[in-house]
């Protein structure tokens, strides 16, 4: 059995508004990542995707809930997290414009993880540096260039080379080639599959696009609204989809041969607008858009239940799909 690296409980992340309502971004999400794996997290923009990557490297505090890595709550510690622990699981964020210093050239910005985290000389440093740019298949003259100077499928390459400083077993992919041109999102795809095989890393990635989920996930998670609605093995999620958001999410994936149309749910049009997570419906959040919504949708919140062996679905449809108010 894989081993078990980062487990959610529960997690909730609500952001007080001055007139005393809140915000729920993360509305009690629990899930399982392991060692080696690349769990996709899918949804609409808004559905607190990228909350719960923020609150798993500490840069917001949960609301409740446990964040266990390695058997620590770090969701207890917030901020003051140990600097191993800070270095162990890192974050390459969606835009590499803004997340690298522009008066810092990729020499200075690939250095300071090594300052923070390692104990090398002035000498190593520059060694490392440069087996990092060529770990992410960048020329070792790129450490001189500013980052206004590159392209912007280089610049994330140089985000993930930064990450890698720390040598971290977690990587939180925030939606990483969203901001790049198609013709650059393959290299940097490639590039990731080759780190994660090279050096036994495991991603959370986290986007809105499911067909880049089928070639690149182990498992798939879908988010609406800060609950989640399915985990699945990726096989298994893009075959046999149970929930009714799900399976509009898939039917309205573009595809390119018969046999995937074939697999691909009847066309399911999305009806009605995303409710706000302020004044989130009561019961399952999905139910003023669902076509299958029943009376107790309004009314009582389903839990999550194993359908089939690791595939849990969280939809009244189900029997045992929970009691909860």
């Amino acid at each position: 059995m894989a081993e078990l690296i980062l487990e959610l409980k529960n997690l909730k992340k609500y952001f007080p508004l001055p007139n005393g309502q809140s915000v729920k971004a993360v509305d009690g999400v629990s899930l399982q990542l392991f060692k080696g794996e690349t769990l996709g997290l899918v949804g609409e923009s808004g559905c607190g995707k990228s909350t719960i990557a923020y609150m798993v490297v500490g840069m917001y505090g949960a609301t409740e809930g446990e964040i266990i890595y390695k058997g620590e709550n770090l969701a207890r510690k917030g901020y003051k997290r140990s600097l191993k622990q800070k270095g162990e699981i890192q974050i390459v964020f969606q835009d590499p414009g803004s997340s690298l210093n522009s008066r810092r050239n990729i020499g200075k910005s690939l250095e300071l993880p090594l300052k923070l985290h390692s104990k090398l000389s002035k000498k190593e440093r520059q060694n490392r540096i440069e087996e990092l740019l060529e770990m992410v298949g960048l020329p070792v003259d790129f450490s001189k260039k500013m980052p206004r100077h590159i392209g912007g499928g280089e610049r994330q390459l140089v985000s993930v080379a930064r990450a890698l400083g720390s040598s971290p077993q977690f990587i939180i992919l925030d939606e990483p080639t969203s901001a790049l041109d198609v013709s650059v999102q393959a290299k940097v795809i490639s590039t990731l599959i080759k780190l994660q095989k090279q050096l036994d890393l495991s991603y959370l990635f986290i986007t809105h696009d499911l067909s880049l989920m089928r070639n690149v996930a182990t498992r798939v998670a879908i988010l609406y609204l800060g609950r989640l609605c399915e985990v699945a093995p990726t096989s298994e999620f893009f075959h046999s989809p149970f929930h009714p958001y799900t399976q509009m999410l898939l039917s309205s994936i573009p595809v390119a041969t018969d046999e995937e149309e074939k697999i691909k749910p009847a066309k399911i049009i999305s009806e009605g607008e995303i409710p706000s997570p302020v004044n989130a419906p009561s019961g399952c959040t999905f139910h003023t858009r669902c076509r299958e919504c029943m009376e107790i949708c309004r009314q009582v919140i389903p839990s999550m239940v194993e359908i089939e062996p690791n595939h849990f679905v969280c939809c009244h449809k189900y029997p045992d799909s929970g009691t909860e108010s």
